[in-house]
């Protein structure tokens, strides 16, 4: 299980640990090298020029946290920065969140982006006492799907034209979880 309140969990070479302000330049220089193939499906890249942005970022990120809403961690690999994860803000009233993530286009095709999503939907319904965890994904994102797909998560639909990617419009396909319906994943 990942421990959201200690930051850190490992699974064999993954590590996830929760972003502070001195993994800005990393994560950055990550960012920008994928920034083409991140652009494909993630929304966000305009909103991130410079170190700074991205510190900007991991000092909400840590708020979010402290207060249980959610958080965004790193995937290391042998210490190298891999990608990002995280559980967005927290409806408390309902006991929903949604997951983001995102994986270096070297690190793809090789399980790790399953196992730390894995780790962290295990966390979030056991640490935030969620009802209810969505994964959204743009139609088009046939491997983002897939990773809904193995951690048993339901297709519910497609919200049509639901997000604004740059200079267009994209669906998304919604698959959830309920707590009821939780796996137990493979260590």
């Amino acid at each position: 299980m990942f421990p959201i309140s200690a930051g850190v969990v490992s699974h064999g070479a993954i590590r996830i640990q929760l972003f502070e302000e001195h993994h800005a330049d990393t994560l950055f220089q990550l960012i920008e090298q994928n920034r083409p193939s991140l652009r494909q499906w993630l929304p966000w890249l305009d909103w991130s020029h410079s170190p700074s942005d991205t510190a900007e970022h991991i000092r909400l990120s840590h708020e979010r946290h402290k207060e249980s809403n959610g958080f965004s961690a790193g995937i290391w690999i042998d210490d190298r920065l891999a990608g990002a994860i995280g559980v967005h803000a927290i409806d408390p009233r309902h006991r929903s969140s949604s997951l983001g993530y995102w994986l270096a286009e070297n690190y793809r095709g090789s399980g790790i982006m399953t196992k730390a999503c894995a780790a962290v939907v295990t966390a979030a319904f056991s640490q935030y006492n969620l009802h209810r965890l969505e994964i959204r994904c743009a139609t088009g994102n046939r491997k983002s799907c897939a990773i809904a797909e193995r951690l048993g998560f339901i297709y519910e639909g497609t919200l049509r034209e639901a997000e604004w990617l740059y200079d267009h419009f994209v669906d998304l396909k919604v698959y959830s979880m309920l707590e009821q319906d939780r796996q137990v994943y493979p260590e």
